[in-house]
């Protein structure tokens, strides 16, 4: 399962030859890439992780292995604590666990949640737009403005309990990739909860983009492996 806005970047790995076999669902969720966009939708964690789900049954899913990257891996991570008959294992790709405070000039969610909406809709999102800059802008331009708000702000608000906790919580195999040079604070709890923490090499954050050849690699080790979970 892929990320939404970054769909193109998992292509080349979900037809890598070490993933032959497994059928690839890359789904933008609402109000992301080629989705409806609906005004009126909620955007928190948990309506995404439900209306993931529906598209899930719908496409005759019964359970699978989800692997996904950033704020999605949040929506997978409470989409299998859920929805549990559809997920049979996580790849989480350098994935959010902990909130975010609001604060302007970090970047990232943070940023966004620190205007209101009337104040994001009436012209911050063009402030953010030149401070996220073209790379990031590419596939944030993709999202409606209301779904962008939206979804930042539950982002880094989170969820009760935490996604770390609900992470550590579950009982199904869980990998989580991130680039060799960053470090994930808690890992020694989250490996003692079962949860195999990889480093992938030369790579930053978009790890399938970067490194496709190390991620296809670790995901099909995380899929084959039983796990502890």
């Amino acid at each position: 399962m892929g990320s939404p806005w970054l769909d193109p970047y998992f292509t080349e790995t979900a037809v890598h030859p070490l993933l032959a076999g497994r059928r690839s669902l890359l789904i933008d969720l609402l109000g992301h890439g080629i989705s409806d966009r609906p005004t009126g939708f909620g955007y928190t964690l948990e309506s995404h992780a439900d209306a993931l789900a529906e598209a899930l049954t719908g496409a005759g899913v019964t359970a699978r292995s989800s692997s996904r990257t950033a704020w999605a891996g949040s929506v997978a991570i409470v989409l299998a604590v859920r929805h549990p008959r559809l997920v049979s294992r996580l790849v989480l790709v350098d994935a959010n666990l902990d909130p975010v405070p609001p604060t302007r000039l970090s970047g990232g969610s943070g940023d966004i949640a620190s205007y209101s909406e009337q104040e994001f809709l009436a012209g911050g999102w063009e402030e953010i737009r030149d401070r996220a800059g073209a790379h990031w802008w590419s596939t944030m331009r993709l999202a409606g403005r209301e779904a962008l708000y939206r979804s930042a702000v539950h982002l880094a608000g989170g969820t009760v309990p935490t996604m770390r906790e609900l992470l550590a919580g579950l009982r199904i195999p869980r990998t989580f990739l991130l680039p060799e040079g960053d470090r994930l604070p808690g890992t020694d709890a989250l490996t003692a909860a079962g949860v195999s923490v990889v480093a992938i090499p030369d790579c930053g954050h978009n790890i399938m983009l970067d490194n496709p050849e190390a991620f296809a690699s670790a995901t099909a080790a995380a899929l084959t492996d039983r796990g502890r979970g």
